[in-house]
């Protein structure tokens, strides 16, 4: 009884050691197939060859050991070289938003191409990237910038001077 044990019992550690292999090493759910497909086969030869309660004794352990593997895995996985440690932060200079991009709030400038609803303007003799507020303006439009929201400087036309200059 003890040989007829052996093959269902390595199949059962290779599952475990990909399993492991699964968290680490990034295979789109390959390694997790292969691993449940060990894990299936050494169950059928329990259940076949030795007996239902050896089989359900396995499959029991299954059930503990593989959720256990998983979660120290990947305890472990964010304590490793393998993971980003580092947080991005305002604190260490990192913004999303362009801090210069704010001053243009409320100025206004000239559309320089077509904005559909992209295109460039010139603020302050500046070329600035902008995106209209969903609105087509014409090349050679007087605009001014309504919003800025992350990296993009919103405009719209500039009502007051509405005539092309």
């Amino acid at each position: 009884m003890l040989e007829s044990l052996t093959i269902p019992v390595v199949l059962q550690i290779a599952g475990i050691i990909i399993v492991i292999a699964e968290i680490f090493i990034p295979s789109g759910g390959l390694l997790a197939v292969i691993a449940l497909s060990l894990f299936g086969y050494s169950l059928y030869i329990v259940f076949v060859k030795i007996s239902f309660f050896a089989g359900m004794c396995f499959s029991i352990a299954d059930i503990i050991i593989v959720p256990v593997v998983i979660i120290y895995g990947l305890k472990a996985l964010s304590n490793s070289s393998l993971a980003l440690k580092k947080t991005l932060s305002s604190k260490d200079g990192v913004c999303s938003q362009s801090p210069e991009l704010e001053q243009y709030i409320k100025k206004k400038g000239v559309a320089l191409t077509d904005l559909r609803p992209a295109g460039v303007v010139s603020i302050d003799g500046r070329r600035v990237d902008v995106v209209s507020f969903g609105e087509y303006i014409e090349k050679d439009t007087m605009i001014y910038v309504y919003n800025v929201t992350g990296n993009q400087v919103i405009v719209r036309p500039d009502l007051q001077k509405s005539e092309n200059v």
